[in-house]
């Protein structure tokens, strides 16, 4: 007999498929069927069995034929039979008689460190669950119906209306939804830029992430290194490159703002070499000390392609972002997005498009950036009193700040930190292999990532594998 699909859902909320094969009649045939899908492990115990009426009917068998191998189940073991609860998988898996089985034991996980002050992660207990998903939930409510269908490659309409609202009443950035793009976080955005709508050397902060840097490098790209030092970027040193990437909020990893001046000489370049530059709005709603730096494409729309995410302000794992683009770039983009498989979720976007609108984005972040700073100032506090010789800069916004060690002990505290258990990294790990400027010793250390009560211990910890003054 042909393989049979028992579609009962509407009763029982599953699917079986069972296939009816080999020699006897139907009910010897079901009895198999049945028995070995217990046996397999593909009728967990428990599982609630279709009423023997639907399944007849699905099988296209007589009713008594479905009731007797039902019985016959039952009376060897393989399933029970109550009023009121239906017929179900007995939890004795095994063959009656048979000896039951030892559950394996998991392999053993690798312990990770005891304390985590690695850079770039959020919080993950403070995700806002509640909240979210109330927006989950409107946004499934009010959803029209074509949100559900093959969808429009620049993002839904409702995420970029509301994006266009939020990122100009907080970043001071000029735009209209016709020219936002959704991606999938920063590096989908790269991906989709480099090298199809941007092509050439690209200009790039000599600290910044591997990861990016690996990532354009695949492209092809090249990346050139600019110095940076307390006022960012020298974009000074910009030479025959027509582009730039740079993260001028809070230059990563090093922590300092792009300077007025220099930010107004970036855009004069960008005019002059008809150049465009890629601002990375890293960290940009998290300052601590005064008014959130504004975005640097409010200083020119056509010259700025504006990047963000959520991976900061809510969670890596809601995968959103995206980038705001000069009009000349936006049918590239979407040319090149094309594929379905590279749009983001509608229901996420719907969900975040609610999340921003109904205010609950701002209150989150509003929370997440009280919270930080009071873990900044704890990080502060715990190095004054007992590590008072090392300098902590980068301080003013963000998740993570930069230790100034002694010349040539950063290696030998990252060592140091990790026989202790202390996962962090050190300033060299972001340093561009071409860069040419000195290389000074220090430790990027996030204070985000562990959890509150752990917090004091792993200040300690950090503490106590730092170089004496």
């Amino acid at each position: 007999m042909a393989d049979s699909w028992v579609n009962s859902a509407e009763r029982i909320g599953a699917d079986l498929h069972l296939e009816l094969s080999g020699s006897g009649g139907r009910r010897a045939a079901l009895i198999r069927a049945l028995r070995e899908a217990v046996r397999g492990g593909r009728l967990a115990p428990g599982t609630r069995l279709p009423p023997y009426r639907s399944l007849a009917a699905d099988l296209g068998v007589a009713r008594n034929t479905v009731a007797d191998a039902y019985a016959e189940l039952v009376a060897e073991g393989w399933l029970t039979a109550r009023q009121g609860s239906g017929t179900r998988v007995a939890d004795r898996t095994a063959p009656p008689g048979a000896p039951a089985r030892v559950p394996k034991k998991a392999p053993p996980r690798a312990r990770g460190p005891r304390h985590d002050l690695r850079q770039g992660t959020p919080d993950a207990s403070s995700f806002p669950r509640a909240a979210w998903l109330a927006s989950y939930r409107r946004a499934l409510q009010q959803a029209p119906n074509e949100a559900f269908g093959p969808g429009d490659p620049a993002g839904r309409v409702e995420l970029r209306e509301a994006l266009a609202a939020y990122l100009a009443r907080a970043r001071g950035v000029r735009t209209e939804p016709g020219r936002i793009v959704i991606c999938s976080g920063f590096a989908h955005a790269l991906r989709l830029l480099f090298p199809h709508v941007l092509r050439g050397s690209l200009a790039v902060e000599s600290y910044g992430l591997g990861f990016h840097r690996e990532l354009l490098a695949a492209a092809p790209v090249r990346t050139v290194p600019l110095p940076v030092d307390e006022d960012g970027a020298q974009v000074g040193e910009l030479r025959r490159e027509r582009a730039v990437l740079l993260t001028p909020a809070h230059q990563f990893p090093t922590g300092g703002p792009l300077h007025p001046a220099r930010r107004a000489a970036l855009i004069d370049w960008a005019r002059a070499r008809g150049g465009v530059i890629l601002e990375d709005d890293y960290d940009g709603e998290f300052r601590y000390d005064r008014k959130p730096v504004g975005a640097v494409q409010g200083l020119d729309s056509e010259r700025v392609i504006h990047i963000g995410s959520v991976s900061k302000s809510l969670s890596p794992a809601v995968r959103l972002g995206w980038m705001v683009l000069p009009e000349r770039y936006v049918d590239a983009v979407l040319a090149v997005k094309g594929e379905r498989e590279a749009w983001a979720s509608a229901l996420d976007q719907l969900t975040l498009a609610d999340f921003i609108v109904s205010g609950s984005y701002d209150r989150h972040v509003r929370r997440m950036r009280q919270r930080y700073r009071g873990r900044r100032d704890r990080l502060v506090a715990a190095l004054a009193a007992q590590a008072p010789h090392i300098e902590v800069t980068g301080i003013a916004a963000g998740l993570h700040a930069v230790l100034r060690l002694p010349p040539g002990t950063e290696q030998s505290t990252v060592k140091a930190a990790v026989w202790q258990g202390v996962a962090l990294d050190g300033l060299a790990e972001f340093r561009h292999p071409e860069a040419v400027t000195a290389a000074p010793d220090g430790l990027v250390v996030g204070y985000a990532t562990p959890a509150e009560h752990a917090y004091g211990a792993a200040l300690d910890a950090l503490c106590g594998v730092l170089p004496p003054g």
